[in-house]
């Protein structure tokens, strides 16, 4: 599977020269390990992979018993591993660290030392348990793995020329055309179904077999709920409700979060902590309301409701549709074919969330429902900032829109009301290209060059 964050892996090893280790964050299942070992196989003289949910007590004691004695402890990991080290020709890898705080602790010692390369991998790293009574390394330089976005699952099918058609129509702002439009959006409903986790993909690609694809993703989907009762500590019933109401609370019109479908006496603050758990454990994308869509839209949060969507759209699928504990085959046949009738405001919605969280964005949307003021009242999918600020029209609005017929009452109030903060409005739809009445008209596949 190639992957994007692998020319990432380079770099830092280029520039880094052993001044830092580098500590790979994602879900489970994402791929962390395989990319990682691949990077150490081409980079590298030899390498050395201690998995944490694995490693015997006499390996994680060596970082006990060995900090001030550093020779011994290379000496024991290279004859254990059956492994020769090369300084600076190495790499030792801290995989699932997460499952040893301890060794991540000590990574300040060993980039001190200077000897060999370190990359620590993880989910949930940032979980309170996961970092209680260690030092966390300023030596660390953090990178976030994501499922595979729409071009690696192009490249997965060993198609590697359509993305360039779509890179060129978005950059001369033309649209894609009928025939290459359509072969897109084949590809891209694909992607929807499957997703992004490796496993799924690698199934569909030597398969193309749905249900033994949605196996793979219902199995993940489980692991995720192990995780769930086992790290979340005291949230945990509140973690679990909300992971399970995920998919009901996206098919709503608004897409917000309501805390008193999981109980009618719940306040939004009795879950954020419930909330936070799930965003940093990278299984969901939190989104939060902003009151003005100016730059800093953190600084205008009202934190009375959030959306939550999942990280991985093909998860999403198969956690919506479950029949008979599957996604028949037939329901996938359907979507695939735009036929079947479901809520795709949901599906698109979330899947434009996900291209937007792995392009860098912080999530943010603009929710008023005021009674006294119709002319106030409005909802906004998504705000996104310029990537080169300016002093004003800095803020882009998008608006999702799965269906053929649809209205932009919502959006042309709000280009109304804050003419002077906003930059391009997109519609993002499943149709091609288009520029009208100053709205750019984005086809969903091309989410993944905002």
């Amino acid at each position: 599977m190639q992957r994007k964050i692998y020319d990432k892996l380079v770099k830092w090893k280029e520039d880094s020269n052993g001044k830092t280790a580098l500590l790979i964050d994602g879900a489970r299942r994402v791929g962390k390990s395989y990319i990682v070992e691949e990077f150490a196989k081409n980079n590298y003289k030899s390498y050395i992979m201690i998995d944490f949910n694995r490693a015997p007590l006499e390996i994680k004691n060596l970082f006990d018993l060995y900090l001030d004695d550093l020779d011994n402890l290379f000496l024991y990991l290279s004859n254990y591993y059956n492994v020769k080290l090369y300084e600076r020709e190495s790499l030792i890898i801290f995989d699932e660290v997460q499952l040893y705080p301890r060794a991540r602790s000590a990574i300040k010692y060993l980039v001190a030392d200077g000897r060999y390369d370190y990359i620590e991998t993880g989910s949930l790293v940032s979980i309170n348990e996961n970092v209680k009574d260690i030092l966390i390394p300023s030596e660390e330089q953090h990178l976030k793995m994501y499922p595979m976005d729409f071009e690696e699952f192009l490249w997965a099918l060993d198609n590697h020329g359509l993305m360039e058609l779509i890179e060129k129509s978005f950059k001369e702002k033309q649209p894609l055309g009928n025939i290459f439009h359509r072969k897109a959006m084949d590809y891209f409903r694909q992607y929807m179904i499957v997703g992004g986790m490796p496993q799924a993909v690698l199934e569909y690609v030597n398969t193309k077999d749905f249900n033994k694809v949605d196996q793979i993703k219902r199995n993940i989907l489980d692991l995720y709920r192990e995780d769930i009762i086992k790290h979340s500590g005291k949230y945990s019933l509140k973690v679990r409700s909300i992971f399970d109401e995920i998919p009901s609370q996206l098919q709503k019109h608004e897409k917000k979060f309501r805390i008193t479908s999981l109980d009618k006496d719940a306040k939004t603050r009795d879950y954020e902590d419930a909330f936070m758990w799930l965003d940093d454990a990278m299984i969901v994308n939190q989104a939060f309301n902003t009151t003005e869509p100016s730059i800093g839209l953190s600084l205008n949060l009202d934190n009375s409701f959030y959306k939550c969507y999942m990280a991985d759209t093909g998860l999403l699928i198969s956690k919506a549709f479950d029949e008979k504990s599957i996604v028949e085959e037939e329901i996938y046949k359907k979507i695939l074919f735009d036929k079947l009738e479901y809520n795709g405001g949901m599906i698109l919605e979330n899947i434009v969330a996900q291209m937007l969280v792995s392009n860098g964005h912080k999530l943010y949307f603009y929710s008023n429902s005021s009674r006294e003021n119709s002319y106030d009242r409005m909802e906004i999918d998504f705000l996104i900032s310029k990537s080169k600020i300016t002093n004003k029209h800095n803020i882009s609005p998008i608006e999702v829109k799965s269906g053929k017929n649809y209205t932009l009452v919502s959006l042309n109030k709000f280009r109304k009301k804050y003419a002077n903060y906003l930059a391009t409005p997109y519609i993002i739809h499943t149709g091609d290209y288009k520029e009208e009445d100053n709205i750019v008209y984005l086809p969903v596949y091309m989410t993944i060059l905002l």
